[in-house]
């Protein structure tokens, strides 16, 4: 017997409006530039994707979400950037020669003096003045290998310590290099994305590309110079004890020191220890602030490690100058007054309001590890991504035309309740694109064009079903219900399939791939849901009505 529950029939309507109302607000919105002012437009919504803003004629209690476009459908930047994995070499040898130095020291009756030499950035030469002593020193720098936690060396010591005349000589191993080529890559891959995340880009690609390429795509961004200084600064903070102050750019520095500019005292240049007491890396928050004077500033908090260090230096070197460093530069370089315990403090400078907050910003995501040479950039402009939506359009339009026509030609007036149908499913795929926030590219319009031709697929099984059963002389009541009862198996078969593919193409996949996964996997789902449910009630609501002795399929 033909019959669907009351509250089945609620239930199946609201489905199809729910899904229609969330992919209404695409149809009200307007696109604009990248300008301070669609910035600012951009702001009064969270949920706006960053070139696309709601008319104002849309009630701001109703659903707001719009379908995200990729990048080959709204422009953007792209780029490919190498990870100069080398400098970490450099920073590795500054940073052990403070413990190189403070190990040899216990030994001095053994060594002698103990002195760094010039030599080449990625390695540590140290001069001792007794050479009969040079065996107990290179096992004294031995014992601060480490083995190394990698796959490729694993272990193995993370330093090679050779013996050169009356030097040490301490260099990162072949094993521990390529271990720190990986670590750097994919440090500096998380790194990019938190920037990028940081400002609210929405689906952006970041991507691995062999062993020291990263692939970045932003779609929204105005051009590939704007993601490069985006992406591209380092943001360093290191804090370095203060040797002296003076104004020569020139003057010569103690081996182990550098000399840095002011950023605020135009002309002033300090000598601090290249080896820093603490860096950025162990910073765990950094947030605008304002400091005592209501000026604009950064205050920060260190990890545990961090807190220790920061402690134990400010407590031995009260009355000291302590230089504040970012990127090469002295911020300032306060005189320690007392014990900072806690691991929190605050930076202070020439700052502007937004200037504080940049670097707030560039704080919390972290310092490169490494420099990024930029291989190769495109900036994609949104004339040639409204072609692709153009031609997109011309293409959906097309194919949803034709089996419209198709399917009313075939079955009649079952053939327009599949229409109907295939209607609300495609509003349903754009009400769930936006709800999940997915982003569009031209594979995905492909998905939907796909599905388009997919839709109307169950409907066939079941009316093709029915036909069969209309032949057995059975009523058409009965020849309706067994219709989509043994049709039901098919259906399920054939998109549970076709469903699986799309989900490891999915998980898989990445960038155009994963958003043509999305807009099948999602078509499959509605299609199913339509096929099922809403036309057999469209034919159970007709039936009622009319209660025809024959039927034509």
């Amino acid at each position: 017997m033909l019959y669907i529950d009351t509250w089945k029939r609620v239930l199946i309507w609201a489905v199809c409006a729910v899904g229609l109302l969330l992919a209404l607000p695409n149809t009200f919105y307007t696109r604009v530039e990248q300008s301070n002012d669609a910035r600012a437009a951009i702001e009064l919504g969270a949920d706006t994707p960053e070139n696309q803003v709601i008319a104002e004629q849309w009630p701001s209690w109703m659903p707001s979400s719009l379908v995200n476009l990729g990048l080959d459908l709204r422009g953007g930047a792209h780029l490919l950037a190498e990870v100069k994995v080398e400098d970490v070499y450099a920073s590795r040898m500054e940073a052990m020669w403070p413990e190189i130095r403070d190990a040899l020291r216990q030994e001095r009756a053994t060594v002698g003096t103990i002195r760094k030499q010039p030599s080449d950035p990625q390695e540590v030469r140290v001069r001792i003045s007794q050479p009969e002593g040079m065996d107990r020193a290179l096992q004294v720098v031995r014992d601060l290998s480490r083995p190394i936690q990698s796959l490729t060396g694993a272990g193995a010591s993370d330093i090679v310590v050779s013996a050169d005349g009356d030097e040490i000589v301490v260099a990162l191993s072949e094993a521990e290099k390529l271990a720190s080529d990986d670590r750097t890559v994919r440090q500096s891959l998380e790194i990019v994305r938190r920037r990028i995340d940081e400002v609210g880009t929405r689906e952006p690609t970041i991507q691995r590309q062999g062993s020291d390429r990263i692939l970045i795509q932003v779609p929204g961004i105005g051009s590939a110079a704007e993601l490069k200084e985006l992406i591209g600064t380092t943001a360093q903070l290191s804090f370095h004890p203060v040797i002296g102050r003076g104004t020569d750019a020139d003057a010569n520095t103690g081996i182990g020191n550098k000399l840095l500019p002011s950023l605020d005292e135009s002309g002033i240049f300090y000598e601090v220890e290249a080896a820093p007491v603490v860096t950025g890396e162990e910073l765990v928050d950094a947030q605008p602030s304002f400091d005592q004077n209501g000026r604009p500033a950064v205050s920060f908090r260190f990890n545990t490690s961090g807190a220790r260090k920061f402690g134990d230096y400010t407590l031995e070197n009260i009355g000291s100058p302590f230089a504040i460093v970012l990127d090469d530069e002295v911020i300032s370089a306060p005189v320690i007054q007392s014990h900072i315990p806690g691991g929190s403090g605050i930076i202070t400078g020439n700052f502007s309001v937004e200037e504080s907050t940049d670097l707030a910003v560039l704080l919390r995501a972290g310092a490169l590890p490494a420099g990024l040479d930029f291989l190769e950039e495109r900036t994609i402009g949104p004339e040639l991504g409204q072609d692709s939506i153009d031609a997109g359009r011309v293409a959906t339009i097309v194919a949803f035309v034709a089996v419209l026509v198709f399917m009313g030609l075939s079955y009649g007036l079952f053939g327009l309740f599949a229409n109907v149908a295939l209607i609300l499913n495609i509003g349903i795929i754009f009400g769930l694109l936006s709800l999940i926030g997915a982003t569009l590219t031209l594979p995905g319009i492909a998905g939907i064009v796909l599905t388009v031709g997919m839709a109307v697929d169950a409907n066939v099984l079941v009316f093709e079903r029915i036909r069969e059963e209309l032949k057995t002389s059975k009523g058409p009541s009965r020849a309706i219900e067994l219709g989509y009862e043994k049709a039901l198996s098919a259906i399920l078969d054939a998109n549970i399939t076709t469903f699986i593919t799309a989900v490891i193409l999915f998980a898989m996949g990445s960038g155009p791939v994963r958003g043509f996964a999305i807009t099948l996997g999602l078509g499959i789902l509605t299609s199913v849901f339509t096929a099922i449910f809403v036309t057999r009630l469209m034919i159970v609501m007709w039936f009622e009505r009319r209660r025809p002795k024959t039927i034509e399929v």
